[in-house]
């Protein structure tokens, strides 16, 4: 095989992996918007769409719960498609989000639960801080190994 096959061949290889990256995120954005969807049907429906109804209420809790697993599925699909590096910068990224949301959380709660603070602990806002967490951390790790 001559230098200019193996390049062809390489190319070619390369391509394909970004194809099958390209069709893994967009599995993914599909299901994390169905579920953000899913999301404000369960939460504005029995205020806006139907009259409190139990059964429609529970049935859309149930479909956001399942579009979250799709959701969660889509994920580990495309992480298992990542190189080594890749998924340590990931591996780091989640293992520091999930401290900072332990401790943050916890102490958050326990403010709230002594009454420190004015209003209640809202999960909005620990989900808010692992975000931008998660992404800072994404942010330096993909600078340091670069």
């Amino acid at each position: 095989m001559t230098l200019k096959q193996k390049q062809l061949l390489l190319s070619n290889k390369l391509y394909k992996m970004k194809e099958e990256r390209k069709k893994r995120m967009t599995q993914l954005a599909i299901w994390t918007w169905t579920w953000v969807v899913t999301l404000a049907l369960a939460t504005f429906g029995p205020e806006f769409i139907w009259a409190a109804d139990s059964s429609l209420t529970i049935a859309s809790i149930v479909l956001n719960f399942l579009n979250g697993v799709l959701m969660i599925w889509a994920n580990r699909n495309l992480y298992n498609h990542y190189d080594e590096l890749e998924r340590k910068i990931h591996l780091e990224a989640m293992a520091l989000t999930l401290g900072v949301a332990v401790i943050v959380g916890l102490t958050y709660s326990l403010l709230d639960q002594k009454n420190i603070i004015q209003s209640d602990a809202e999960i909005g806002i620990l989900v808010g801080i692992m975000g931008i967490t998660y992404g800072v951390v994404m942010g330096i790790n993909t600078k340091r190994y670069s």
